[in-house]
């Protein structure tokens, strides 16, 4: 804020501090608009270093999902190979009761072992996705650095 008596500059008692902590006497040589601009300045700060945190994180958690999902998506085209292929062996099993039949079974089974590894695998990356936890945590304090300190700033 300027005053006529100012200039068009900076407040006599404002010096940009750049993230690190002022002095007590750099405090009260600063006027109260000046303080309120610093803290307007660190919150909006501090929110947009919070939103690019979250950003990071969706895309890290989203990239470990669409593995699961691929894993989970090969264990269900195995389940459709079982399915597909436990027909065609008991239809040939049916039809003829020997050689044909039993190759049907075999390559079905073949396909069970795929399908339950596959799943195994996308449920172990699955069970990788967490969530926003940093972010979680960072946010989760920022209440206590907006509190009051006790040892404030001294006279």
């Amino acid at each position: 804020m300027t005053t006529p008596t100012q200039g068009a500059g900076p407040a006599p008692g404002y010096q940009p501090h750049d993230g690190v902590p002022l002095t007590a006497d750099e405090v009260r040589g600063s006027s109260l608009g000046d303080l309120m601009r610093q803290v307007t300045t660190d919150l909006s700060t501090l929110l947009r270093q919070e939103v690019e945190l979250a950003k990071a994180e969706i895309r890290e958690e989203g990239r470990k999902a669409g593995k699961a999902a691929g894993f989970f998506g090969g264990a269900g085209f195995g389940g459709y190979m079982v399915a597909l292929f436990l027909s065609i062996a008991l239809w040939a099993g049916l039809s003829n009761v020997m050689d044909g039949g039993w190759a049907g079974l075999i390559v079905a089974v073949l396909w069970a072992g795929i399908a339950a590894v596959l799943y195994s695998m996308g449920r172990r990356h699955a069970q990788r996705v967490r969530g926003l936890k940093k972010t979680n945590e960072s946010v989760q304090r920022i209440p206590e650095a907006l509190s009051p300190h006790p040892e404030g700033v001294t006279r």
